[in-house]
């Protein structure tokens, strides 16, 4: 039995021009229908008017509603780690003192861990004052967190923790230790990494366990030494500073510390000031003390005004470490930002190109700018 064949399908009715114009502006804002959409892109390469109008409206929604990045925002992962750290408390406390340290190597981890394997070996300067003019040395960034791995080994070993440096314990001046270590690495940048966090870890974890037992335990940084609690004060200054180093080196967004750990540090420094001045007394290279003050008993003071968040008033004795410091006895008046001070007590700004502002005693307020540097080392 024969089949009729079927029809061939009608073809599609022309659009009208002035209807396909029409449509341009709903097509340049995706507001057409399939068909029409359709129709619109049939007619455009055989229409000029068309084709330019069309590109015209295309361009004006393009400004209109600007594509956004799919590029996540750098500094995300920083706040998500500040508000995470801010809001769950830990099952063992960590001591309100090393909690700066626990949070500065947190922000730390979290920035080596977002960088590539070839920014592990770009430059870093490391930079400090000895006494006289900022110097420093070259490094990578996995020299720099071999120096932090190095340096927090003597607060892991007076803790009795394990020494990172091994065999070489015995080595106790942080720029000593840190040339050891560096003669001694030769492992894959990741390696390095996870010895600094997993040391790091433990240090917080030990003294936490510990409880308020370890704060006063003596760390001994080969000229000079701090308890526990400042050790841990010190080495997050450190981490933080030596954070800013590499973040600088690979184009990455850091910050400062939280207001009250920033002021912590500040208050470290502050504490170290008056050994500090003494120090460079003893070394020629700061003038003897105006006038003898027996320990205990009110003398020149420097007022120390830290601006900003962190900030505060502190109080330093001029003529000797254990006279008195007292606001009646304020010889000087130095006023600095409080990110301004640490970037001088890191050695990152000489003490005369500190932005600070000054009243009274010039040579009180020179000697409390060099002493300031002076608490910077490798």
């Amino acid at each position: 039995m024969s089949t009729a064949p079927r029809p061939a399908p009608l073809p599609a009715p022309a659009v009208p021009h002035a209807v396909l114009k029409s449509l341009l502006g709903a097509w340049a804002l995706a507001a057409c229908s399939a068909e029409e959409s359709a129709a619109v892109e049939a007619h455009l390469p055989g229409c000029a008017p068309c084709s330019d109008e069309a590109a015209r409206l295309r361009d004006a929604v393009a400004l209109l509603h600007p594509e956004d990045s799919l590029d996540l925002d750098p500094g995300l992962r920083s706040r998500v780690l500040a508000g995470a750290l801010g809001r769950r408390p830990p099952r063992i406390p960590v001591p309100g003192w090393a909690a700066p340290y626990e949070a500065e190597t947190a922000r730390l981890d979290a920035l080596l861990r977002d960088i590539g394997e070839a920014e592990w070996r770009a430059p870093v300067r490391l930079r400090w004052f000895d006494g006289r003019h900022t110097t420093g040395c070259e490094a990578t960034v996995a020299g720099v967190i071999g120096h932090l791995t190095a340096v927090d080994g003597i607060v892991a070993a007076a803790l009795g923790m394990p020494d990172p440096l091994g065999e070489a314990a015995g080595v106790s001046s942080p720029e000593e230790r840190t040339h050891t270590l560096w003669a001694a690495a030769g492992g894959p940048p990741r390696e390095a990494h996870a010895a600094w966090r997993d040391q790091g870890r433990a240090l917080v974890r030990t003294v936490s366990f510990a409880g308020g037992g370890a704060a006063e335990l003596p760390v001994p940084y080969g000229p000079f030494g701090l308890p526990v609690r400042d050790a841990f004060l010190d080495r997050a200054f450190e981490c933080w500073v030596h954070a800013e180093d590499i973040a600088e080196a690979v184009d990455y967004p850091y910050g400062p510390p939280a207001a009250g750990h920033l002021n912590a540090l500040i208050d470290l420094a502050a504490r170290l000031l008056p050994g500090a001045i003494a120090a460079r007394r003893r070394a020629g290279l700061a003038p003897p003390p105006r006038a003898l003050v027996t320990a205990g008993s009110p003398g020149r003071t420097l007022h120390l005004e830290i601006e900003g968040r962190g900030g505060g008033h502190w109080y330093v004795p001029l003529d000797s470490p254990a006279a008195a410091a007292t606001p009646e006895h304020s010889v000087a008046h130095v006023a600095l930002d409080a990110v301004e001070f640490c970037r001088l007590a890191a050695g990152r700004v000489a003490p005369e190109d500190a932005a600070a502002g000054s009243l009274g005693d010039q040579e009180a307020v020179t000697d409390v700018l060099y002493a300031t540097a002076s608490l910077s080392r490798m």
